[in-house]
């Protein structure tokens, strides 16, 4: 396939921010390519080179696509640069200087899709001796038979930041669009049959178990009975289940049932963690693979796990080894992304893995039993120790006092509040679908993406202190929603985020400057708290956050998971119904 082509789908999703015409745009393509280039096709066409849980980047920085450009169109690089700073975006900077080399040009190669895959593929691999000339390399090739639409998109892809709004939900209709043959030119309605719906929840299914788009749209192509034997195994990671937020016990009562399990909410953060053949594998809820940050887990879980083969769920909690005093997630969560000192950090903030579901056990699939029953296995297999491995603690009841005791008493010892579950639930990953429900005393924080900043003034102007923040459209476009410079510290403490921590964290990421602004690579998410939400023409979202206050880093979190403008909108309308 020509790349060509897929940059017009390209061009068509960017068009349009109504799902259904995105959603015919992307079966249209899946009908019109060959088998084999499926695996590469459903990752291009969201702007990828990796699945979700694959680990490896492309890695490679603004400063090396400037040089690559430079290499590629024979333009100055200081007039690349300037020409960076008036389009604010590199791929747009690509097809511009592109354009003007073409126009001096009548040769030109077309390229394939296979080609451009092949060549950023490379880049993650590259290692050793004259590895940041090679890079620009693998780029400057592809620059130099590209189209000036091609440069755009390519580059985009380079710098991972294609956001053309096919998200999952796209993706996973038009695998069955194709499979049923709908393009989206007669209007298709929610009025579908019985029929449609069914292989609809086929293909979710196996997603759920795969996170792999090639997989199932090859499945797909082989008939619902190969979609049906894709099967869940360890080694790979599954989206874990998400959790609606109620403002009172019998709120949550109402979304579950009665009696319910109520376990602690722990401030920590979640670990999905895979046993096979001897082996352990650690992935966060962003499905990062984070087994060499904590060593002394897999030893936790090879002595207290009576399983071959295993997929648990559960929070990590930090806590201070001398005093035996849980930390806050902050504190605990700069080992994620740790690749040095490893033991010392272990040592200093050590973890208790907090356990409280299981969806594979030695061969089975688990997803579709009640939770009452994995829990059951879950209790058979874990032989607990303090500080080490433990079962999520809870209480199995329908007494709205009883539960507001427990609710209560959790408060007290410093948890964030507490987790309903509906005892005859599945496992349902990645879904807020209401079998599970947390309750905490504090508002529904927002988790933001800092697209913006400013440098700040007088003391503070080697900082970056004001912060620009978005949450996501129907389209997984970023949209404003006001600014933030509240909640970090000036100097280092034992809790919160420092200003000096922030600005080196988002230093890299500077895309461009004007006098104090600066705009920003949307990659750093952060939780806010707030006033109240109000309607504003100022910001593209329509709302502004009333004197937003900085939370805390949420690094375990992916860019797929930012706050979307209906949860927005519907923590705006509750507060007007409470007044």
């Amino acid at each position: 396939m020509q790349y060509s082509k897929l940059v017009d789908v390209y061009e068509k999703l960017e068009s349009t921010s109504k799902r259904l015409e995105k959603t015919a745009f992307a079966a249209k393509l899946l009908k019109e390519t060959d088998t084999k280039l499926i695996p590469i096709i459903t990752l291009m066409i969201q702007g990828k080179i990796y699945p979700a849980w694959d680990d490896r980047k492309i890695g490679v920085a603004s400063k090396l696509v400037l040089k690559a450009i430079n290499l590629a169109t024979g333009v100055d690089a200081s007039k690349v640069e300037d020409e960076w700073k008036k389009t604010g975006d590199l791929g747009k900077t690509a097809e511009n200087l592109v354009e003007k080399k073409q126009q001096q040009s009548l040769f030109r190669k077309d390229l394939e899709a296979r080609k451009v895959f092949d060549n950023l593929e490379k880049l993650s691999t590259l290692e050793g001796l004259g590895t940041v000339n090679r890079k620009i390399q693998l780029i400057a090739e592809l620059l130099t038979s590209a189209s000036p639409k091609e440069a755009k998109y390519i580059i985009k892809t380079v710098l991972e930041e294609m956001r053309i709004g096919v998200g999952e939900g796209v993706l996973r209709d038009a695998i069955v669009w194709e499979h049923f043959g709908y393009t989206g030119e007669e209007g298709r309605t929610d009025e579908v049959g019985e029929e449609y719906k069914s292989y609809l929840a086929k293909v979710q299914e196996a997603y759920d178990i795969t996170n792999d788009f090639s997989e199932v749209a090859i499945a797909s192509r082989n008939g619902e009975k190969a979609l049906g034997e894709i099967k869940l195994l360890p080694e790979k990671p599954i989206k874990v289940m998400l959790a609606q937020k109620v403002d009172d016990v019998a709120a949550a009562f109402e979304k579950v049932g009665k009696p319910a399990f109520v376990e602690y909410k722990y401030d920590g953060f979640r670990m999905q963690v895979h046993g096979f053949d001897g082996k352990i594998r650690i992935f966060t809820r962003r499905l990062e693979d984070v087994t060499e940050q904590f060593p002394e887990v897999i030893e936790y879980l090879k002595k207290n796990v009576k399983a071959k083969s295993f997929i648990l769920d559960g929070e990590a909690v930090g806590y201070n080894p001398e005093t035996k005093k849980y930390l806050p997630f902050q504190k605990v969560s700069q080992r994620i992304k740790r690749k040095y000192e490893i033991e010392r950090m272990a040592k200093e903030y050590p973890i208790e893995l907090n356990l409280f579901d299981i969806v594979f056990l030695d061969g089975k699939n688990l997803i579709k039993k009640e939770f009452s029953e994995r829990r059951k296995l879950l209790e058979k297999i874990i032989t607990e120790k303090k500080w080490n491995v433990v079962l999520a603690k809870q209480l199995i009841s329908g007494d709205e006092k009883e539960v507001q005791q427990f609710y209560e008493d959790t408060l007290k010892l410093g948890m964030e509040g507490v987790m309903f579950k509906k005892t005859d639930a599945p496992y349902k990953p990645g879904s807020r679908v209401g079998h599970m429900v947390k309750l905490k005393p504090v508002m529904e924080s927002l988790d933001v993406i800092i697209t913006g900043a400013e440098w700040g003034e007088g003391k503070r102007a080697s900082w970056i202190t004001s912060f620009a923040i978005a949450c996501q459209d129907e389209s997984g476009e970023f949209v404003d929603i006001g600014r933030v410079s509240t909640g970090l510290k000036e100097l280092k403490s034992d809790e919160g985020t420092t200003f000096s921590e922030m600005t080196e964290l988002l230093k890299p990421l500077i895309i461009s400057e004007k006098g104090r602004e600066i705009t920003m690579k949307p990659e750093i998410i952060i939780e806010v708290h707030y006033e109240e939400i109000q309607k504003s023409p100022t910001y593209s979202s329509g709302y502004a956050l009333r004197f937003p206050r900085f939370v805390r880093l949420r690094d375990d979190k992916s860019i797929d998971e930012v706050s979307d403008i209906s949860l927005v909108e519907e923590l705006y309308y509750n507060q007007k119904k409470r007044r």
